[in-house]
């Protein structure tokens, strides 16, 4: 059984074919058309009254389901409670309210929202294994090893080659590999380079040492620093050949400078014009990393007064020392490499490759008149501090700001060299339509 109620100024049209009706609403109550199908449910999608408004979202809901040909809202022989009816539409005599058998709808504010977790707020709920990566990291590091290259530059006599065999304790300087060879000055800088496989604990290291012997030990030392940036240059170029073939190796040979340690004679003044310059060239294109050679021969006052000096004339020619502050992102990163810049810089260090007994200990030292000179004690020399900045806690860093900093400002200029147009003296210069804009 269907009734209706009265429309109450409304207009009401049904369609036979549709199954459906079309209520209208006078112009002053917002001039809404209300569209529904005859089983009483409402259409999708808004409709359109006189005005052509689009429906209100309220106003579908607000109004109970006409049928034609009579004037009671609309009461279906399903339902087992008899409705209380609603107002078919604003200004209607009559009030009824419908009451459906369906339960009633949660509020929306109510309902129980489920957020997924972000990726800081993830939690596992038993072990995965993702820990199991660095143990293959280190799996396939110990088999196929690392590579570190690095360059010592100093006058003669400042202790280069023991240096860097006190620093990885074993023969892999130039003249420890070129044992009974008399040693001459050369009147240009010479570069020679020497490789040794080192392993500890299974961990095995290709190890590159290139020395500079004639840097500085002529009367006439102008440009003497151009055949170390040229060798730093042909290495940053070798490698970029090697990365930009189409058909490349699987491992690119590395044989860029990661670190270069300079030796600065143990004066007790100021840096040397000579010492400057270098410093200042240098240390854009590679690290470079400042100690004061033969500390030993300074007593700790002056060695605090030198290192002093040193760190003002850096300072005022804006030369930037390996940690650079510029590439510290990390914050325990940044607090750490400022110690180091502020308090070790450049290193006090002493080299030995002889043993002595020490309290029944035997410890790499110098013997004098009046004892012995520990180099791994931090009381007598910086030579520990040395060795951890190089291998125990930047040495990995060494390498990534050689690749991503170094290396990359290099391959940036090259490949915009590159792209350049290269004009020959007879081509004369470019029309307008070849190339170049014209300002």
């Amino acid at each position: 059984m269907v009734v209706m109620a009265p429309t109450g100024g409304c207009e009401a049209v049904w369609h036979s074919h549709s199954h459906t009706l079309w209520v209208e609403a006078p112009s002053e109550l917002a001039a809404a058309a209300f569209h529904f199908h005859a089983d009483g449910s409402p259409t999708q999608g808004p409709g359109r009254g006189r005005g052509g408004a689009e429906e209100e979202p309220w106003a579908a809901a607000a109004l109970p389901i006409l049928h034609p040909r009579s004037h009671l809202a609309l009461v279906t022989s399903s339902q087992k409670q008899q409705p209380r009816l609603r107002p078919a539409c604003p200004g209607s005599s009559l009030e009824p309210e419908e009451h459906s058998m369906e339960p009633p709808a949660v509020p929306e504010e109510e309902m129980p929202l489920t957020v997924a977790p972000g990726p800081a707020g993830c939690q596992l709920f038993g072990y995965v294994g993702i820990e199991a990566v660095l143990d293959q990291m280190k799996i396939k590091t110990m088999k196929t090893g690392f590579e570190f290259n690095i360059m010592v530059v100093g006058q003669s006599g400042l202790g280069k080659s023991t240096m860097v065999n006190t620093l990885f304790k074993s023969k892999v300087s130039r003249k420890a590999s070129q044992p009974g060879q008399e040693e001459r000055i050369p009147k240009t800088v010479q570069l020679q380079s020497i490789t040794h496989v080192i392993q500890e604990k299974g961990v095995k290291m290709k190890l590159t040492v290139t020395d500079t012997p004639g840097f500085g030990d002529q009367i006439n030392n102008e440009n003497c620093w151009e055949p170390i940036i040229k060798y730093i240059n042909e290495q940053y170029e070798r490698y970029l050949h090697e990365e930009i073939l189409i058909t490349r190796k699987r491992k690119i040979p590395d044989t860029r400078i990661h670190a270069c340690v300079y030796f600065i004679p143990p004066t007790g003044h100021w840096l040397r014009p000579l010492d400057l310059e270098f410093m200042q060239r240098l240390s854009k294109i590679v690290n470079v990393v400042p100690v004061i050679a033969k500390a030993d021969t300074l007593t700790l006052e002056e060695r605090a007064e030198f290192k002093q000096r040193i760190q003002e004339d850096l300072k005022t020619h804006a030369i930037s020392m390996y940690p650079q502050e510029d590439f510290d992102q990390d914050p325990d990163d940044r607090a750490l490499n400022d110690r180091i810049r502020q308090e070790k810089i450049p290193f006090a260090v002493v080299g030995a490759d002889q043993e002595h007994q020490v309290n029944g200990k035997r410890v790499l030292g110098r013997k004098t008149k009046w004892g012995i000179i520990e180099v791994e004690n931090p009381a007598h020399c910086e030579f520990p501090l040395l060795r951890d900045l190089l291998i125990r806690s930047h040495l990995q860093d060494l390498k990534d700001v050689t690749h991503n900093v170094h290396y990359e400002s290099y391959r940036v200029q090259r490949l915009n060299e590159s792209n350049q147009p290269v004009l020959s003296p007879l081509d004369g210069p470019p029309s307008k339509g070849e190339g170049g804009s014209n300002l």
